[in-house]
């Protein structure tokens, strides 16, 4: 056997090898999101038909056994070109095209070549003959055209030329990310019409078809390109207009939860996505994001449909996204992955906090305000009672404020206000809840605190107003503030008679002089001293 033609066998032999594979592959990754893989898949099987069976012709050393191996070629052959134009009109998003009025058509044809080719000694309607030639060191065979050999032919070219007018059509709406797998995908069009064609036209060694052993490079090339870019993964193009469209983020992962594709919004809005990201665990693209960000991704069901606001990192930035998952379904209700929409709603957030603000702080002093401060108290009152804990409330109010605003102005009341706040703030502990009851008139609730703790707390206060002094333009201003103490001495005592015993303690310290603290036990109110310790 000659060396060049053996050495051709063996190369014809590995390209079925690798087209097998491809197949295999394939159908083991059928559940995936791209809806052109069964076409792929009946590509790759025919494809490895067709070498297989010529390596087998090249073999052969009778025209009988040359002749049964080219009847099995053709169980294949006919088949890879039309089921690659409907690979490629999946890619590029054409799937509302392929009817079954279309598939009659595209496979009609490769099916009467394959019952022509097996019955052709009846009717030699495919082969007029097929003979011995006369120049090859080994038996090989040429063959005389019949006339639905020349309708093959054209099928076969005219669907790998449509297959590549569809790339080429959409190779510039296509994003980044997939030309590389268009590419790999033209390539594998063009190689093999571009050897049929020199094969058609006898510029081949002693006529034997080329094919076979392109395939061995187009097959290499698919699986490089299965397996570095996730080309059976990639989503059709169709897709791609209504994503760039949309002013929120898309992330579509499989069910890996590896990135499959993104939009352009996404891009803004997710630090370091690029084409790069793709095949990536969603995970390790969420870091940047933030703690909340990656809980997100690691706890979430990916089969659940799923609603999230999260506070998010961006750019050193503090922003809130509202996240929505949901899973992807094919067709027969298998899961392929799931769909991430990321939705801006910082400006919602921040408006929505400022609003609470605004109805629960009191904008002067920054501390709540007496509704706000009601309601806290109530809840941590009736707390307190369930679990048999103190709980005390301190009343304070500014000595002569009127005067203050009389002579100074209100602009100087204010700072006395906010004087008062910031001296009360370095006695008060986490958990204590310190609100303005009205006008110059502040109220304090202290959880876990007895009556005498309270009072030492309000003795401490009422000392460092007195001894501080506020810093004006128009010179130094000195106040002082008298205190009411109660604690809730009795099971069933309301939040508002507790005020109310409190009005009662700080009106006794104004009417005994004023800066001081008085405390009501329920039975009597006592002017609180060191000496009391």
């Amino acid at each position: 056997m000659d060396s060049m033609i053996s050495s051709y066998i063996v190369i014809v032999a590995i390209s079925g090898v690798l087209s097998a594979l491809l197949a295999l592959f394939a159908y083991y990754k059928k559940n995936t999101d791209f809806a052109g893989i069964k076409a792929f898949i009946i590509s790759s099987a025919a494809s490895a038909i067709y070498t297989f069976g010529f390596a087998l012709e090249l073999s052969g050393n009778t025209m009988q056994e040359i002749s049964f191996w080219i009847k099995v070629e053709y169980l294949g052959m006919p088949y890879i070109a039309p089921s690659s134009l409907i690979m490629v009109m999946h890619f590029v998003g054409l799937d509302r095209l392929i009817k079954k009025k279309l598939l009659s058509v595209l496979y009609a044809v490769p099916l009467i070549s394959t019952v022509l080719v097996w019955t052709n000694e009846y009717h030699h309607l495919f082969y007029q003959s097929i003979h011995f030639r006369e120049d090859a060191p080994r038996p090989l065979v040429d063959v005389v055209m019949g006339p639905w050999y020349i309708v093959q032919g054209s099928m076969t070219f005219g669907c790998m030329l449509a297959g590549m007018c569809l790339i080429l059509w959409q190779w510039g709406r296509m994003k980044r990310v997939y030309r590389r797998q268009l590419t790999t995908i033209f390539i594998g069009q063009f190689l093999p019409a571009l050897g049929a064609f020199l094969y058609l036209m006898g510029a081949t060694p002693y006529g034997m078809d080329p094919v076979p052993v392109i395939m061995s490079v187009t097959s290499t090339l698919y699986i490089w390109a299965i397996l570095s870019r996730g080309m059976l993964t990639a989503a059709p193009i169709a897709r791609e207009n209504l994503f760039e469209s949309m002013r929120d983020g898309v992330l579509v992962t499989d069910r890996s939860d590896m990135l499959v594709d993104y939009n352009r919004a996404a891009t803004q809005m997710l630090q370091g996505l690029d084409a790069s990201a793709v095949g990536r665990p969603l995970a390790q693209l969420f870091l940047h994001a933030g703690k909340e960000a990656v809980d997100y991704v690691m706890n979430v069901d990916p089969q659940i449909s799923e609603e999230r606001e999260l506070a998010w990192n961006k750019d050193g930035e503090v922003c809130y996204y509202q996240v929505r998952s949901s899973p992807v379904q094919k067709k027969d209700g298998h899961l392929a992955g799931r769909m991430i929409m990321l939705i801006d709603v910082t400006e919602r957030v921040l408006l929505q906090e400022k609003l609470l603000q605004l109805a629960t702080i009191d904008s002067l002093t920054g501390i709540y305000n007496r509704m706000h401060f009601m309601s806290m108290s109530r809840s941590l009152l009736e707390a307190a009672v369930a679990n048999r804990t103190p709980v005390s409330i301190i009343l304070l109010d500014i000595d002569y404020f009127k005067n203050i605003n009389d002579r100074y102005g209100h602009q100087y009341g204010d700072m006395a206000l906010q004087h008062v706040v910031g001296v009360c703030r370095r006695h008060l502990q986490e958990g204590d809840i310190f609100g303005r009851y009205g006008g110059e008139e502040f109220v304090i609730c202290l959880p876990g605190t007895s009556l005498s703790q309270a009072a030492e707390t309000a003795e401490a206060i009422r000392e460092d107003i007195e001894q501080s002094t506020i810093i004006t333009p128009v010179g130094l201003i000195r106040v002082t503030s008298s205190f009411g103490v109660v604690d809730a001495h009795r099971q069933n005592i309301t939040l508002e008679e507790l005020l109310s015993e409190a009005d009662h303690a700080l009106y006794t310290s104004k009417r005994s002089g004023r800066n001081a603290v008085h405390f009501s036990n329920g039975v009597c109110i006592t002017q609180f001293s060191p000496a009391l310790k």
